[in-house]
Parts: C-alpha cells; structure tokens; sequence
C-alpha cells in the first residue's frame, strides 16, 4: 500500500465531488444507486471509515507525547469523539438503499393504455 499523504486523502475527496457532479445531472436511479452504493456500505462506507478516522485522531493526539495536557485539549478531543458517535450513526443509511433498490423493482412500467389494459 503507497503511503499516505495529503493529496491522496485531496484525490479522495475529489472523486467524492465528481460523483456529487454526476449525481446532479440526473443520471439513471439504478446506476446512481449502485455509485453510492460502496459509500454507504454497513461495514466498510464512509460513515462508519470517517468515525474509525476520527477517533484514531482523537487517540493519536491524546497518546502523543507533546500534546499539552490540558482540560482545553480534552475538550477538542471530546467534540472528536463526538462527531465520530455521530458519523458512525449514519452507518443505517444502507437501509435506505435497499429500500429505494425495491422501491424501483417495484415500480410499475409506464405502458400506454387505460388501467384495466395494463
């Protein structure tokens, strides 16, 4: 694995606002479905690798011997903590793909002709 640097984390993000792009030129419900289908992973999506990210932070800067040991310093690394509690709670929202992914199978097929024709 090559090591990690700003631009690597830059050239993540960066990918992010191409999909948001793609996403805002109203692209077909399935194949948007499945581009942020891997972001929302349970497991693996970015809600729950931001949490993971976060308090890896808070956990590298509290161990770290030059960090002040203050009450200043616990009250950042608590709003780190926090925010992470807060990402990782939104690791439900691969429900709310497979509830569109079914809403779609689900969807009746436009065809022409009076109700009782179709």
């Amino acid at each position: 694995m090559p090591a990690l640097t700003p631009d690597t984390i830059r050239a993540t993000t960066d990918t992010l606002s191409h999909l948001t792009e793609y996403l805002r030129q109203d692209p077909d419900p399935a194949e948007a479905l499945a581009l942020v289908e891997p972001l929302l992973d349970e497991y693996t999506g970015l809600p729950v690798q931001l949490a993971d990210a976060l308090r890896a932070l808070a956990r590298a800067i509290q161990n770290h011997p030059d960090t002040p040991r203050t009450a200043a310093v616990d009250l950042l690394l608590q709003e780190l903590r926090t925010a992470a509690w807060e990402q990782a709670d939104q690791h439900t929202l691969h429900y709310v793909l497979d509830d569109l992914r079914a809403l779609y199978a689900n969807a009746p097929t436009s065809t022409p002709g009076c109700g009782r024709c179709r």
